[in-house]
């Protein structure tokens, strides 16, 4: 029995086309990424609240367009699945979850980057120093505070703690 080479290329030809593909869609994904548009998020709040509107600005400044409606938020955190025990004075959904109260821009990013499963992110109260609870209004206070990941019929976790 004869050993021959092996000469056929379609083998070694598959694995490079996989491979300058799998580059080509990361080089893709990379210029997407850095020239996509703003992230859209829609909140519901009191029209009088000066602290929403903060908390706006700081979104706004962290990249996301924002769509505010000043019809309080109440009846829209029901509808959208948050327990009234995590409430704040305004709500909003992005990325197909919910955000309650004054949640930093940089969780709301990291939670639409984890995809985890949840009904989505709350600050309960108003804490001072968290965004739009911050400044020299506040006298520059800082108080330390918990983000929550709200799961679906699951205790909550702590997703970021601030101090």
């Amino acid at each position: 029995m004869a050993i021959t080479a092996n000469t056929d290329r379609r083998p070694l030809m598959h694995r490079r086309s996989l491979v300058f593909g799998a580059l080509a869609g990361a080089v893709s994904g990379f210029a997407s990424a850095t020239s996509s548009p703003a992230l859209s998020i829609v909140v519901w709040k009191d029209r009088n609240c000066g602290c929403c509107k903060d908390w706006i600005t700081h979104l706004q400044k962290s990249g996301f367009q924002v769509q505010a409606h000043d019809t309080g938020n109440k009846a829209v955190r029901k509808r959208l699945g948050m327990p009234e025990k995590f409430g704040s004075c305004h709500t909003a959904q992005v990325g197909g979850y919910v955000i309650e109260g004054h949640v930093p821009a940089s969780d709301i990013l990291r939670l639409l980057k984890e995809k985890p499963a949840a009904i989505g992110l709350a600050v309960p109260g108003m804490p001072i120093g968290s965004p739009g609870m911050d400044g020299p209004l506040y006298g520059n206070r800082k108080d330390p505070y918990e983000v929550l990941l709200v799961r679906h019929f699951l205790s909550p976790l702590v997703f970021q703690s601030h101090s």
